[in-house]
């Protein structure tokens, strides 16, 4: 099984661990300590050597940061771990503070703390300087360190290094030298003579490998620069490229080689502010580099999918919605008491295994009945499991790593009769997720553009939720990809090849939770007669699994919302029967009737 149950976290050490940490700060010099949930590479999973924050605190969830001052604690979530953090963080030992609507720079502010450490390799450039600026006025100041948990952490595991693989050009359809070329264009447009990479997908798309240096996210750890006569430094253990072959273009060192790498670099170098760590920028204007900021030139082209890469999605959807169907066909015929929360996970994992094609799960799967589905990013574990019951809701969100793709599916079932309050937000959730799928809109239209079609129907409830409606998806590569997203965060207008989620929700705290998601690209969309010329876009929808009909208040659906949704069946019973069992067969033609 790729998904472990076991508690990852020691919220009971907290306490003592915290001690030490104040104990290196004062020997440091430090009236306060900043601990990030990230790793020098910024991504949003990070190996367990670099799970600082949960050995610190017990807080295992994906975003979040901890602040220390002598005598204070503020951990720091936004609203998809409201309810996760108290529950594993002490309110004795840490203070919970909304963010952002809080910001770290406004309660380092109230806080009696002048000298602010950091550790440069764990926060990004534009991250600092915008808390520096917050900061300058009342005379506090940030300081550089070594990090200090690092200091106190007696036994912390060791740097993963799982050997890299070639990812076909069949799955890509577009070689390495290509993507070389692609990058090396934007460097002379921008007058950069050296590019650095320090994200772990950037650098995986650009060479056409996969890894398995962070679990569910098949990316390769290492860092590099390429020059502008395309020659590539890449830094990670050597033996992680045995397989690979010699390449003419590329020379390999040891990760520790990377700083002096950095420190004799000439000319002007090209660094995502967003992305790099802030110690790159003191390491490469040592010898007198000129720094250039742009964006990894990595991140668009790998975020607009080739046909190659979308044609690979839609085979892996297919796999994977007869992997689902198989899950949902066995569940209907369990009696819900004998089952948990624990068990509908494995028994999914183990469908998505029988394919014969999976690689790996693409995160752990959230698998949260009654209560723990208003969690929204809940993690079933051995002290968690919950059996499930009859008149309960269980959502599970859950997804698979396949070489032709990534998927990513929320369905939420009814466990016997739903209550009204639970069928009403059900409709308004789906109408949402309805609203989205049918979108058509003219280029240049954003994520944020579009985020109040998945919202208004729970609006006009009064109700809403507290994450995005999208984020993007890569090809066989990390289920959370940038820069494309539907929330109202994003500027960015979405561009044909991307693939995002589409996962609107409502979570009544201690009672259920509600999501629907599928994964959608973004097209061309077909002139429509009597349209203006201007060029539009919209959604092709990847996942084909059926939606709980029995949550459904049919008489609140629009016609044109009953017709999305019976096409839609139709779809899914046309693309999926094909491939699942007698039974599941039987299942599936019920669950596809027209409303």
């Amino acid at each position: 099984m790729f998904q472990s149950y076991d508690v990852t976290s020691s919220p009971d050490q907290a306490a003592p661990r915290m001690t030490a940490l104040r104990v290196a700060m004062k020997e440091a010099g430090l009236d306060a300590y900043i601990v990030p949930r990230a790793d020098a590479h910024q991504g949003e999973y990070v190996a367990p050597c670099d799970e600082r924050l949960s050995w610190l605190t017990g807080f295992t969830g994906s975003a979040g940061f901890c602040a220390v001052t002598s005598n204070a604690a503020a951990m720091f979530t936004d609203g998809r771990y409201t309810v996760q953090v108290r529950a594993q963080c002490d309110a004795d030992l840490f203070e919970y503070v909304d963010w952002p609507e809080t910001s770290l720079g406004d309660w380092l502010l109230s806080c009696d703390a002048n000298i602010i450490g950091f550790d440069p390799w764990l926060h990004t450039e534009q991250e600092i300087e915008a808390l520096r600026k917050t900061l300058q006025p009342s005379g506090k100041k940030l300081q550089a360190v070594a990090n200090q948990v690092d200091k106190i952490w007696p036994d912390r595991p060791p740097r993963p290094n799982a050997p890299a693989i070639v990812q076909p050009i069949e799955l890509t359809g577009k070689s390495s030298s290509e993507k070389f070329a692609l990058v090396l264009d934007t460097m002379a447009k921008t007058g950069a003579q050296t590019v650095v990479f320090t994200l772990p997908d950037s650098l995986s798309w650009l060479l056409n490998i996969r890894g398995a240096d962070i679990a569910h996210n098949p990316v390769v750890q290492a860092f590099a620069t390429l020059n502008a006569e395309g020659k590539m430094h890449l830094f990670a253990q050597p033996s992680k490229f045995d397989n690979l072959g010699p390449d003419p273009r590329i020379s390999i060192a040891e990760r520790a080689d990377f700083n002096a790498h950095l420190s004799s670099l000439k000319g002007r170098v090209l660094i995502d502010p967003a992305s790099a760590p802030y110690a790159l920028r003191s390491l490469i204007e040592t010898a007198g580099a000129e720094i250039v900021t742009g964006e990894d030139p990595c991140i668009m082209p790998k975020a607009c999918k080739t046909p190659e890469e979308i044609a690979g999605a839609r085979s892996a959807h297919i796999r994977d919605g007869a992997a689902v169907v198989e899950f949902l066909a066995w569940l209907s015929a369990q009696d819900p008491e004998t089952q948990s929360e624990m068990s509908a996970a494995q028994k999914l994992e183990a469908c998505r295994a029988a394919t014969g094609a999976l690689k790996d799960i693409s995160f752990d799967t959230i698998s949260g009945s009654g209560p723990n589905g208003a969690i929204v990013h809940y993690r079933v574990s051995t002290d968690t499991d919950r059996s499930l019951s009859e008149n309960e809701l269980l959502l599970i969100d859950s997804g698979g790593q396949y070489e032709d793709g990534t998927t990513d599916i929320t369905r939420t079932l009814a466990l016997g009769i739903p209550t009204s309050q639970e069928r009403a937000a059900f409709t308004a959730v789906l109408q949402g997720m309805i609203a989205i799928s049918a979108a058509r809109f003219p280029k240049g239209v954003s994520g944020a553009h579009l985020d109040a079609l998945a919202r208004a129907p729970l609006w006009r409830m009064g109700c809403d939720y507290d994450h995005g409606t999208g984020h993007g998806v890569g090809s066989y590569l990390s289920v959370h990809e940038g820069p494309q997203r539907i929330s109202r965060a994003s500027t960015l207008p979405l561009q044909a090849g991307m693939i995002l989620s589409n996962e609107p929700g409502y979570y009544k705290a201690g009672a259920f939770g509600i999501r629907i998601e599928n994964l959608i690209v973004v097209r061309d969309a077909a002139p429509l007669e009597g349209g203006d010329p201007r060029e539009m876009l919209d959604f092709e929808t990847l996942t084909f699994v059926p939606i709980e009909r029995d949550l459904i208040n049919t008489d609140e659906l629009a016609p044109w919302e009953r017709d999305w949704l019976d096409d839609y069946h139709a779809q899914v019973w046309d693309l999926i029967s094909p491939h699942v069992s007698e039974t599941a067969q039987s299942w599936l033609r019920k669950a596809t009737q027209p409303l």
